[in-house]
């Protein structure tokens, strides 16, 4: 590489912005004008001290730039994270949300000042109970596991008002669960009994059923499960669960699998929580925003946490239940994902709703049909929202491990899937295409995946160097754990 050419890799965005500081440089900003005289800012505030890089506005701009080709997001092109739905977000979405009257009010505002806001999120939580079958709902969680938490602090707050909490101490849950689902249990000072998969793929009913007794606090069930698959005879679960006195929580996350078809509280379920952020939209990449509502039927409504959106005489205020759990976070949830998902919702409407689980299933079975030839799929038959495989057979023959697999999909232009998750599938890969991806995109995704399996075979090496085409090739992850490098030095 010559010298132009190495300026201009640097210049793609190899240095940081402290590498390319040079004293005195300067970008301007422009405030936005208000009508209002801008106040200076307090002398005592500025620090010669604090050391900032120092660019020209054309520099600071092309280094933004370039880092922004870097990134890889669900609009750049397909993005199958298996359990994540990270599905495409309307755009129309973003503009309801960026409305000024919605996105500038203040959270501490008076009530009747923000009544659009709160209209809006009462009858999103109506949209919602109506959706689940459940009888309450609080939108304040942040987020799914959030929400678990929520969730699983209203049964133990249940618990001690009906004297059973000294002996109910343990919490049931499935090995296909999201791995939130034993965390929350612990979190909320309970311990957790894992419940083996059948060789179906659903939870051990034998299992699950001697280990229900006086000792049960709850049954946390991920439905669908991580396999992509249902949780067969859950009517029949339920019917155990409340015969012995315990709960039966639902994890909502793979709502879009039977979006507008099933209802959990039809079902049985006591308390579940969904993730706007990806069964209505909101793609949550980069850790956030998300969105985590807990519902439950009626005799749990009392303990939801605050606040919850009521109309008792014709205007909009937020209330707190009787015995609330009291507060998850400040103020009332993230308003701007529950707005998308209310706009979602409504632009949908039942009907669409529906085409969402039907095409999420669509989609993941045709993936699997045009890939199952070239992977081992550890259960049989057809899935819901989402398919996942085993690397075993390239690990085995070949040397490849799913990690390799993952890596060179990056080389074919496709983010890589979850991998190693859920940890009952030995070298898993797992997909999901979700509902907004088209027939041309999963042919692409499923001719990329099949051509990776034949160079496991042909030339594992082109694997093991994966990915070459990248801004980063493969970095040593376990030097980085063991030895990060948390300050930028000169």
């Amino acid at each position: 590489m010559n010298a132009a050419q190495q300026v201009g890799a640097e210049d793609f965005g190899a240095r940081l912005s402290f590498d390319r500081s040079e004293p005195g440089r300067r970008a301007v900003d422009v405030p936005r004008f208000t009508g209002r005289e801008t106040d200076l800012p307090d002398v005592r505030l500025l620090r010669d001290s604090l050391r900032l890089p120092e660019m020209s506005q054309p520099g600071l701009v092309r280094y933004y730039t370039a880092l922004s080709l870097r990134n890889y997001g669900i609009d750049s092109g397909t993005y199958p994270l298996g359990s994540c739905t990270m599905k495409y977000n309307p755009k129309v979405n973003e503009a309801i949300a960026s409305m000024p009257g919605l996105a500038e009010a203040h959270p501490l505002a008076p009530a009747e000042d923000v009544q659009g806001t709160l209209r809006t999120l009462f009858e999103l939580q109506a949209a919602l109970c109506a959706i689940t079958g459940m009888a309450g709902v609080s939108l304040a969680p942040a987020a799914g596991a959030h929400g678990e938490l929520a969730g699983i602090l209203m049964v133990k707050r249940a618990l001690d008002e009906r004297g059973d909490l000294a002996t109910r101490r343990r919490v049931l849950v499935p090995d296909s669960a999201h791995g939130t689902n034993p965390a929350t249990a612990a979190m909320a000072g309970f311990t957790v009994t894992q419940i083996p998969s059948a060789p179906d793929g659903s939870m051990d009913h034998e299992v699950l059923y001697r280990e229900l007794d006086e000792t049960v606090a709850a049954v946390m069930v991920t439905e669908p499960n991580t396999l992509g698959l249902w949780e067969r005879d859950i009517e029949q679960v339920a019917q155990h669960v409340h015969a012995a006195g315990a709960y039966l929580y639902g994890d909502g996350a793979n709502l879009n699998a039977v979006l507008g078809r099933v209802r959990f509280g039809d079902l049985g379920f006591d308390v579940i929580h969904l993730n706007l952020h990806k069964s209505f939209s909101t793609p949550h990449g980069g850790g956030g925003p998300g969105a985590g509502p807990v519902l439950c039927a009626p005799g749990l409504a009392p303990y939801l946490p605050a606040p919850v959106v009521e109309e008792p005489d014709g205007a909009f205020v937020l209330t707190r239940p009787d015995r609330s759990i009291g507060q998850m976070q400040q103020f009332h949830g993230n308003v701007g994902v529950l707005l998308r998902a209310y706009a979602y919702i409504r632009a949908l409407g039942l009907d669409g709703l529906r085409a969402v689980s039907e095409h999420a299933v669509l989609n993941a079975n045709y993936l699997r049909a045009l890939t199952r030839d070239h992977f081992d799929l550890p259960y049989g038959g057809p899935v819901l929202h989402e398919v996942v495989y085993s690397g075993i057979r390239q690990r085995r023959e070949h040397g490849i491990r799913t990690y390799d697999i993952a890596k060179r999909l990056i080389d074919y232009g496709f983010h890589p899937p979850t991998v190693y998750f859920p940890l009952i599938v030995e070298e898993a890969l797992m997909i999901e295409p979700t509902e907004t991806e088209s027939r041309e995109s999963i042919e692409a995704l499923a001719a990329a995946l099949v051509a990776i399996a034949g160079e496991a075979a042909s030339n594992p090496e082109a694997l093991h160097d994966a990915p070459v085409s990248s801004p980063i090739g493969r970095l040593d992850e376990t030097a980085a754990a063991r030895h990060p490098v948390l300050r930028w030095t000169p």
